[in-house]
Parts: structure tokens; C-alpha cells; sequence
């Protein structure tokens, strides 16, 4: 079984998987504060033509190299909200 690894070097692409074993899509986006080692969430795109899901860190489980368990089940990883991005005005 592989090390557990930290927030900060989490790449887009790893794989995300639910709570009961599925690939739910991989990492598009993690979300934090580098600096100040605060992590809040990631953004995960399940597939393609489909919009990433934002995922609050508190439902985020294990992070080993290239995956990231969530605590969270298929059908509840479908039921979150689309991530939108914050943009600059």
C-alpha cells in the first residue's frame, strides 16, 4: 500500500475514487491556500462533455501518489454542485 502524501502535491489527472470503490474522474483542480497549508477542496472532472464537482476537503479521504479517496459514495459524489471557478472581474 502506498505512503499517504500531502495536499500540495496533488496533479491534475490523478484518479478519484468514492467511498465505495468507483472512479468517480480525476483531479482538475486542487484548491487551497499553498502558503498558508490550508486546504479546501478540489475540483473533479468526471468525464468528458461533464462539468467538474466541487469536493470540500472535509470529504476528502486518503491521498496517496496518482489517488485521491473521497469519503463519499458514487451517488453522492453525483449529487454535488458543478465547480465554478472563481473569476476575476
Amino acid at each position: 500500500m502506498a505512503d499517504p502524501v500531502a495536499w500540495i502535491v496533488v496533479e491534475p489527472g490523478w484518479e478519484v475514487v468514492s467511498s465505495d470503490g468507483e472512479k468517480v474522474g480525476t483531479v482538475d483542480e486542487m484548491l487551497g491556500d499553498p502558503n498558508a497549508d490550508i486546504f479546501d477542496g478540489l475540483a473533479v472532472a468526471p468525464g468528458l462533455l461533464k462539468k467538474a464537482r466541487y469536493v470540500p476537503s472535509e470529504r476528502v479521504g486518503e491521498i496517496v501518489e496518482g489517488r485521491v479517496a473521497l469519503e463519499l459514495t458514487q451517488a453522492e459524489f453525483d449529487a454535488l454542485d458543478e465547480y465554478e471557478p472563481n473569476v476575476p472581474d
